[in-house]
C-alpha cells in the first residue's frame, strides 16, 4: 500500500482527489489531506510519504517553495495544476508528473504508476519552476530524458531526430546515445515543433540543423548527420518546403 499526501487549498479539490484515489488507485492510502502548504510541509515531515499530490498555485507558500523548504525529495510526486497549455508543454519537456484539474480517472490511474517509477530530484523540480515562471518567452535549452535510475538533461541541439515506438519514444543524440522514454510522439512533438523540429513521417521527428541531404525519388528520405536515413511521408514534404523554402 502506497502512503499518500493531498496539499492543495481548493478544500473540493482535496476531497474530490481523496474519492478519486479511492476509487481508482486501491493501492493508494491518503494518509493526510491537507488545504494549506504549511500544513503539507509538517505532515510530510511527520508521516514520511511515498507520494505527494502537491498543488503549485498556493497562498503563503507555493507548491515549489514547499519543496524548496523541504530539501532532498523522498517521495514521488504528482503535481496537480490548473496552469494553461503552455505549461503542459514545460511538464512534458521536464518529464515530471501532472494532473490537469479537473481530474480525469484514467489520467490520475497512469499518473501514479508513472510517479512511482522514479523520484524527482532537486535539480529537475528547479528546471520546471524556470520553465513555468518564464513564460512563453523562456526556451530552454534543455530536455530532460528519463531513465530507470533517474533523469537526463540533454541539450536540445544535440537531438537528432526521434523515433515512434508504440507509446514510446526513442531520441537519438550525437555522439551515439539513444535514450527511450515512455511519452509518445505526439507529446514529443508538442514541446519540440517550435525548436526547430519538424513531424517527417508518423514515426520521425527530426532536427531541421541534423539534415545533411533530401533525397528524391520514389521513397523520399532525409539523410541526417549521423548517416542514417529518415523517411519522409508525401504528405508531410510542404512541411519541409515551408520551414526550409527549398526543393
Amino acid at each position: 500500500m502506497l502512503r499518500a499526501i493531498i496539499i492543495d487549498d481548493e478544500p473540493d479539490c482535496v476531497k474530490l482527489l481523496a474519492l478519486q484515489l479511492k476509487m481508482y488507485c486501491p493501492q493508494v492510502e491518503v494518509v493526510a489531506e491537507c488545504i494549506s502548504s504549511e500544513a503539507g510541509f509538517l505532515k510530510i515531515k511527520q508521516l514520511h510519504p511515498d507520494l505527494v499530490f502537491l498543488d503549485i498555485e498556493m497562498p503563503v507558500m507555493n507548491g515549489f517553495q514547499l519543496l524548496e523548504k523541504l530539501g532532498h525529495i523522498q517521495f514521488s510526486l504528482v503535481f496537480v495544476t490548473a496552469y494553461d497549455q503552455f505549461a503542459v508543454k514545460a511538464f512534458r519537456c521536464n518529464a515530471l508528473d501532472y494532473l490537469l484539474k479537473p481530474i480525469d480517472g484514467k489520467d490520475l490511474k497512469t499518473a501514479v504508476e508513472k510517479a512511482m517509477q522514479q523520484k524527482p530530484g532537486t535539480q529537475q523540480v528547479q528546471f520546471l519552476k524556470e520553465q513555468l515562471h518564464g513564460g512563453e518567452k523562456f526556451q530552454p535549452d534543455k530536455i530532460a530524458l528519463p531513465y530507470q535510475n533517474g533523469v537526463t538533461f540533454t541539450e536540445i541541439k544535440s537531438v537528432l531526430y526521434c523515433e515512434s515506438e508504440n507509446n514510446y519514444t526513442r531520441f537519438f543524440v550525437a555522439g551515439g546515445q539513444q535514450c527511450m522514454v515512455s511519452k509518445t510522439l505526439g507529446d514529443i512533438q508538442e514541446v519540440l515543433e517550435g525548436r526547430n523540429f519538424v513531424r517527417v513521417h508518423r514515426q520521425y521527428l527530426v532536427n531541421l540543423d541534423h539534415i545533411k541531404k533530401y533525397v528524391r525519388g520514389d521513397g523520399n528520405y532525409l539523410i541526417m548527420s549521423n548517416d542514417e536515413n529518415i523517411p519522409v511521408a508525401r504528405n508531410k514534404k510542404e512541411k519541409l518546403i515551408e520551414r526550409f523554402g527549398w526543393l
